[in-house]
C-alpha cells in the first residue's frame, strides 16, 4: 500500500523490471463546490513533466525544490511509473510517450484514475470523474 510518496520511491525500486517514474505537474484553478457540495470543481493545467529514475529521486522534498527552481506555478504532481526489462529502465526517449500522453489527459479532463497524484504536503489527492 502506497502511504507517502517514499512508499511509491521504495515499491519502484523493489519491482522486477527496472522503472521510470513519470512526472507531471499541474495547476489547479477552483471553480467552487459542485451542485451536490460534496466535492470541489475546477480546472487543471499542466505546468511541466520529467521523467527520472528513482534512484534519482532523492526525496520528496528534494523533488519539490528541484521543481521550484523551474517554476513554483504548481498545485499537484501526477505519477506514473513506466516499466523496462529486467534491470534495464526505460530510456527517457521511451518515455517521452508516455508524458505527452499524460499532459494529453490533464488538458482534455480524461479519466485520472492511472495516476497517483500528489499535492505539494505530501498528501495523495483522489479525483471524482464527473
Amino acid at each position: 500500500m502506497i502511504n507517502n510518496f517514499s512508499d511509491l520511491i521504495r515499491m519502484a525500486t523493489e519491482q522486477q523490471d527496472a522503472q521510470r517514474m513519470l512526472l507531471l505537474f499541474a495547476s489547479a484553478e477552483s471553480e467552487g463546490k459542485s451542485p451536490d457540495q460534496q466535492s470541489e470543481r475546477g480546472t487543471l493545467s499542466p505546468v511541466m513533466c520529467v521523467d527520472k529514475l528513482p534512484t534519482d529521486i532523492k526525496s520528496f522534498k528534494a523533488l519539490v525544490a528541484e521543481a521550484d527552481a523551474i517554476s513554483a506555478e504548481w498545485d499537484m504532481m501526477f505519477v506514473a511509473g513506466l516499466s523496462g526489462k529486467g534491470q534495464i529502465a526505460p530510456s527517457e526517449k521511451d518515455a517521452e510517450p508516455y508524458l505527452n500522453k499524460m499532459t494529453s489527459d490533464i488538458k482534455t479532463g480524461q479519466d485520472l484514475s492511472q495516476y497517483l497524484v500528489f499535492d505539494r504536503a505530501e498528501n495523495l489527492l483522489m479525483f471524482d470523474r464527473q
